[in-house]
């Protein structure tokens, strides 16, 4: 079955966007507890690319199954979890890269570099992290995994910010977040 990514994000209502998040089926990935650990010779580069073996993964769908087998624990170390299997993965950064938001009924929806959509709320947070010279934006995704808002994806957040006032801190899901580093 081929994939058809959802529609573009300006386009989209509230409903619309909870719906296409809610129909991304994923593996009970938390609840697996395989028996076998190792290494999956894979990195995430900090610009979303993905690596096996030093050679890009070029095929997105690879890209977007992988994807849904990630968790990253309390020691912050990102795995690759099937039933039988926990391979650690490096990550230089954050595991996705937010690529696009919008405002849809007063809530902040994402746009991942693997097509998934994730509104903003407490169990999707906004985190400002860096310095005044040099802040970083990221999204709570899933699984203690986290998104790393591109600058063109910060600059829109920006804007969305400053039309609703002088103090950058945006709302969406019921929560207000700072875009300022703490």
């Amino acid at each position: 079955m081929p994939y058809n990514p959802p529609p573009e994000l300006a386009g989209m209502s509230l409903a619309q966007i909870a719906e296409a998040v809610e129909a991304r089926k994923l593996p009970p990935v938390e609840r697996w507890t395989p028996a076998e650990s190792g290494e999956s010779h894979m990195r995430i580069l900090a610009d979303g690319t993905w690596l096996h073996e030093g050679s890009p993964i070029t095929r997105t769908a690879m890209v977007r199954a992988f994807s849904g087998l990630l968790l990253r624990d309390d020691e912050r170390q990102h795995w690759l979890v099937t039933p039988h299997q926990k391979l650690a993965i490096e990550v230089e950064d954050a595991a996705f890269i937010a690529t696009d938001v919008s405002v849809a009924e007063g809530n902040l929806a994402f746009r991942l570099n693997t097509d998934e959509l994730v509104i903003a709320d407490r169990d999707h947070p906004l985190r400002a992290a860096g310095d005044a010279e040099s802040p970083a934006l990221y999204l709570g995704v899933r699984r203690g995994c986290e998104a790393r808002l591109n600058r063109s994806t910060y600059e829109q957040l920006a804007q969305i910010a400053l039309e609703s006032g002088d103090d950058w801190t945006v709302e969406s899901g019921g929560e207000t977040f700072s875009l300022l580093p703490a």
